[in-house]
């Protein structure tokens, strides 16, 4: 698994990592039941602290993204399309509010930034 940490840009590690796994598993590359790197194993890869890791994963399980086994481990879990919609219209509206901040802010109008989505939407 190749996760990437930056201490730019004010993100919590642990939202990091857990970001970058759930889109390893929106992205198809973990799927159901595939069997996540013990919380040990992931900080030490990543020099980062258990309890770290730990944060990660009980956010992935959460929020569905993964079941954790007391001796087994941690395994993505069956994808639940409704959970998985929610969860992107969330990220989109986060997305999008930071975006009618700035805007907001430099003095674009509602039309104008309707006017931009539009061009990326589509594409």
């Amino acid at each position: 698994m190749n996760i990437i940490i930056t201490n730019s840009g004010g993100v919590p590690i642990y939202e990091q990592i857990a970001s970058q796994i759930k889109g390893l598993i929106l992205g198809g590359s973990l799927r159901e039941g595939d069997a996540l790197p013990s919380m040990r194993a992931l900080a030490q890869d990543l020099r980062v602290s258990v309890i770290t890791t730990k944060r990660a994963y009980e956010i992935l399980e959460s929020e569905g993204f993964i079941q954790s086994f007391t001796g087994r481990g941690s395994f993505v879990s069956a994808a639940d399309p409704e959970m998985m919609r929610e969860n992107n219209l969330r990220e989109i509206e986060d997305h999008l509010a930071k975006a009618s901040e700035i805007a907001k802010q430099s003095g674009v109008t509602k039309e104008e930034l309707t006017e931009i989505l539009s061009m990326f939407y589509s594409d």
